[in-house]
């Protein structure tokens, strides 16, 4: 005797997938979608569909043939009034007149089960699936996109981004200050002269013993320590991946993105490609990739800079909470719930949580170490005190995780600032707003040779001279709109890298030459050996704050053997002291270059998770399928 399963029933599924018996689709297939709906808390079609159930053009096919409505899969006829990008955040666009409907609709979510509900079917527009309605606008009105990506910043919040006019402007005035303030101090008697030299010095001083104070503060929380959310109550997550020349590296982070530990349904990945960039377009495999996986290819502009690109995925997000990850990026797969759970027990006012960098081709070369010495120091001891004491945080330009309404009513990135995320960490603080620490790591790759570290660091140091020239314009308003400790915490880490790096090999210069080759005298009287006392002290406490937050960084890591290299770092800063210089010439030059990073070349994972090259193929100057990146 045989046993039929007894047919599945419409009534028994949600609306908005119940249709699809009628089409032929497994009816185990949508208990199974309908099931997990429940489970997650969303609905059964962008389950279905996000776990590449059923492809979205498939299922959007089926929905107009159950509504009798005109399903538009090719060109679409667009009438007027196309805006971006309010046309995509409603899902309806007008089409001509005379077209197959006066509306075409890409309908998401519980919108779906609202329309199969609504009478009066014959009122219903032409239906299209989001992906082609995306597609159709950014071809039909791309100058709009690539405005909006551009510009928005500069129209909505002028005094918040940076300066149209030309940098050697602003750098003009500040040496002309800086020249007249030095002639000033010439010109002064002795005694009011040597108390403008110590103040100078004591706000040094204040700079290097804030970064030395941030040792004495307790490691955060560890992961195991925050209670999960459940599956149901996890929101909605965004994650945006700019690529630019990245045809190596598809493969790597689709991997590491579809390795991440949180329910596909509630998953919004958006791959953000460049018009021009046909080898990325062609190594992405568009026909497999779930409905979660997005791409985007951004319409030509300028400037050719990653956070113009974000800046075009930005309204299209649809997550309550966001992050941003670069190419050659293995984040821990747990780190969304992680981040996830601590934005839900953290007051409204924490919009950001910055992730863990770790080098992990520590490696590779000296130079590598003490990049991996250097973001040990800064992503594990540095940044977490920081973020626990409220003070403002240099982000990371990847595993920044943020809430979208706030990056939305901050107007997205500074698409003119080739170092954005510093940018946006200040722009969080003077709204307002705190950063939290993730103690979730992402594995990256440093540059192991000079060329391409110095490239990277160039631009870097760029673009923290760029920030505090857009928010130098109002010095004393900003001050006051962060506080005391913390308008001195962002003059530590923005002016104050720069100003440190230019003047680094000048005060080591001297500092020898005053050590080893001349006599330091006493003088009689105390007031006059303060000045020379400060100046030690300040010495002493520079390199200290250079090399004590990489030396705990190691310990907090269980990296014993890199500890080694920590007394290399005071040869590691003269680097970035040449980095710094070449960076204010190319502000005056080039201010918009982005100078692209090689990756795909390591010969050593402390990890274990990033794939490793060959070690003749990278000495040879030849690797097997090198990535360079953009971004």
């Amino acid at each position: 005797m045989s046993f039929q399963r007894p047919p599945v029933e419409p009534a028994a599924l949600p609306p908005e997938i119940a249709f699809l018996l009628a089409e032929g689709v497994d009816g185990r297939l949508l208990i199974r979608a309908a099931a997990e709906a429940a489970e997650v808390g969303t609905d059964a079609a962008t389950t279905l569909m996000n776990a590449g159930l059923i492809a979205e053009s498939a299922y959007y096919a089926a929905l107009a043939r159950a509504l009798g409505a005109p399903y538009l899969d090719g060109p679409i006829p667009f009438g007027l009034g196309l805006r971006f990008p309010d046309t995509l955040v409603a899902g309806l666009a007008p089409l001509v007149p005379g077209s197959v409907a006066p509306w075409v609709l890409a309908p998401r979510g519980r919108a779906i089960a609202d329309l199969l509900d609504m009478p009066g079917r014959a009122a219903v527009p032409a239906i299209t699936s989001p992906t082609r309605l995306r597609e159709a606008v950014f071809a039909a009105i791309p100058e709009q996109v690539a405005d909006y990506a551009a510009h928005e910043l500069r129209r909505r919040a002028p005094e918040r981004a940076t300066a149209p006019e030309p940098a050697l402007r602003w750098l003009a005035v500040l040496a002309l200050g800086l020249t007249a303030a030095l002639c000033l101090c010439a010109a002064l008697p002795d005694p009011l002269a040597r108390a403008m030299v110590m103040a100078g010095q004591i706000l040094f001083l204040a700079m290097a013993a804030l970064r030395i104070a941030a040792l004495a503060i307790a490691a955060p929380v560890a992961p195991e320590a925050v209670t999960p959310l459940a599956e149901a109550d996890l929101p909605v997550y965004t994650i945006l991946a700019p690529l630019h020349r990245e045809a190596a590296v598809v493969p790597d982070l689709l991997k590491a993105l579809s390795a991440l530990d949180y329910p596909a349904a509630k998953l919004d990945i958006k791959l953000l490609l460049e018009a021009d960039d046909a080898e990325t377009a062609a190594a992405l495999p568009r026909d497999t990739l779930p409905t979660r996986f997005e791409v985007i290819t951004v319409p030509p502009g300028e400037p050719r800079t990653k956070p113009r690109a974000l800046n075009a995925a930005l309204p299209l997000a649809r997550g309550a909470l966001l992050t941003v990850y670069d190419a050659e990026d293995v984040p821990d797969p747990g780190q969304l719930r992680l981040a996830a759970a601590l934005f839900a027990r953290l007051p409204a006012r924490t919009a950001c949580l910055q992730g863990r960098l770790v080098i992990d081709n520590a490696g590779d070369s000296r130079l590598a170490r003490a990049f991996a010495l250097e973001y040990a120091g800064l992503f594990d001891v540095l940044n977490p005190a920081f973020a626990r004491c409220g003070l403002p945080v240099p982000l990371g330009g990847t595993s920044m995780h943020l809430r979208t309404r706030v990056l939305r009513a901050l107007h997205g990135w500074d698409a003119h600032n080739v170092t954005e995320d510093a940018d946006l960490g200040l722009r969080l603080a003077l709204a307002g707003y705190a950063v939290g620490d993730l103690p979730s790591p992402t594995f990256e790759e440093a540059p192991a040779r000079l060329g391409p570290w110095l490239g990277q660091r160039t631009r870097w140091l760029k673009g923290l001279v760029q920030t505090s020239l857009t928010h130098g314009r109002r010095p004393l308003a900003n001050a006051r709109s962060l506080g005391g400790l913390e308008a001195l915490c962002a003059a530590a880490l923005v002016p104050g890298t720069v100003a440190s790096a230019l003047a680094y090999p000048v005060c080591l210069v001297a500092a020898a030459w005053s050590f080893l080759v001349l006599d330091i005298p006493a003088a009689p009287v105390f007031l006059d050996n303060l000045s020379t006392g400060l100046a030690i002290t300040l010495f002493g406490t520079g390199l200290a704050a250079l090399v004590l937050p990489a030396l705990v960084g190691c310990a907090r890591r269980g990296w014993g053997d890199l500890a080694q290299s920590v007394p290399w770092m005071p040869i590691y800063f003269l680097l970035v002291s040449l980095a710094a210089w070449l960076a204010l010439i190319e502000l005056v030059r080039a201010p918009l270059r982005w100078n692209k990073t090689r990756h795909g070349l390591a010969r050593t994972s402390r990890s274990g998770r990033r794939r490793r090259r060959h070690a003749t193929a990278c000495s040879t100057g030849h690797p097997a399928a090198p990535r360079e990146t953009g971004r």
